[in-house]
């Protein structure tokens, strides 16, 4: 969804950035999202449970009705619902700040694990993609009535990927849609249409290994700019090894206008891993997490090929959240944490 920052950012000074919380769980965790209000983190995990934290006091809420693994997340703002999505082909819809939420209804939205979920700028719609080569429009206030509509929530199907879609995302201007997949391939959506308007280039982070006969990469993280004119995809490059995951973190920076790849963001120093995150800071930093050979946290500005800073993590990170405040991180950890970290002005 659109993350709601201060409209006049202050400057960070992001080399001190520093850890301020953690809060632990019992099983690995793959995604996190602060929720639009600040006041909780929810995390998916590997026990089919989405937990939530209250930031202040840390209590802590399971959310009960997966039957696997959840990364997917996503909130509708004015309905005060929350979305999760699983491996198994579910999307749930839960009460977002109730004391102890119960799953208010369920779809069956795709064959094979949901790889992510979005909610347009407008909140009207809930776009989820998958490992059946789809990307599915849901309405948001239909879901968000829960098991009292009988409306079905489905709006539009679009289809013309050749693989697994990993990720997609709603533009700032709520009219286009982007999705990308496996190889690397990102489709630009006019969503009202159902229509594939053009195609983005992230090949680099795509690798067939002859060796395992297997494809590895895509579209592990995706972001737009507040501003709609640069789109980021994070994933793994120069993969030499399919089966242990070795390769190279990247953030392949997109010129939304144009179509064209702006600039690689790479780390500064050498890292073996996979980019599992990445998010745009409204004062213009680009951040970045990854894991593999343990876990780092890079900032770049988006001119720059090298990291401008890094911050070794305590363990392998599988997703980044900024707070709507602008001043802090989440960070999902393989350890089954979720730690923030604070970027002061």
């Amino acid at each position: 969804m659109t993350p709601i920052h201060s409209p006049n950012p202050p400057p960070l000074d992001v080399t001190q950035t520093h850890p301020v919380k953690e809060f632990k769980h019992a099983s690995p965790l793959l995604g996190c999202r602060f929720d639009p209000t600040g006041r909780y983190v929810f995390a998916g995990a590997q026990d089919n449970t989405v937990q939530r934290w209250e930031l202040d006091g840390g209590k802590k809420t399971a959310l009960t009705g997966h039957k696997s693994w959840i990364r997917a997340l996503a909130f509708a703002v004015a309905e005060k619902k929350l979305f999760s999505a699983s491996y198994d082909g579910k999307v749930l819809v839960w009460p977002l700040d109730v004391e102890a939420p119960a799953v208010e209804k369920t779809i069956d939205a795709h064959k094979g694990w949901v790889r992510a979920l979005a909610v347009s700028p407008d909140g009207k719609l809930l776009a989820s993609c998958g490992n059946d080569q789809l990307v599915k429009l849901w309405s948001v206030p239909r879901l968000a009535a829960g098991e009292k509509s009988a409306d079905d929530p489905f709006v539009r199907e679009l289809a013309g990927h050749e693989c697994h879609v990993y990720n997609t995302a709603f533009h700032p201007d709520g009219k286009y849609l982007v999705s990308g997949d496996l190889k690397g391939v990102v489709k630009v959506w006019d969503h009202a249409k159902g229509t594939a308007e053009r195609a983005m280039d992230a090949s680099v982070l795509h690798k067939y290994d002859p060796n395992f006969m297997a494809d590895h990469g895509g579209i592990r993280g995706i972001a737009f700019s507040d501003d709609g004119k640069l789109l980021a995809c994070a994933g793994i490059s120069e993969v030499s090894n399919a089966f242990a995951g070795v390769g190279k973190p990247l953030v392949v920076l997109f010129d939304w206008e144009t179509g064209k790849q702006k600039i690689l963001l790479k780390p500064k120093d050498a890292f073996q891993g996979t980019m599992w995150g990445v998010a745009f800071h409204p004062s213009g930093w680009v951040i970045g997490v990854g894991g593999g050979n343990g876990g780092m946290l890079w900032f770049w500005k988006p001119t720059d090929t090298p990291s401008v800073h890094a911050i070794k993590l305590p363990n392998n990170a599988r997703d980044l959240s900024l707070h709507p405040d602008g001043k802090r991180l989440a960070i999902a950890f393989f350890d089954s944490a979720v730690r923030l970290y604070e970027m002061p002005a």
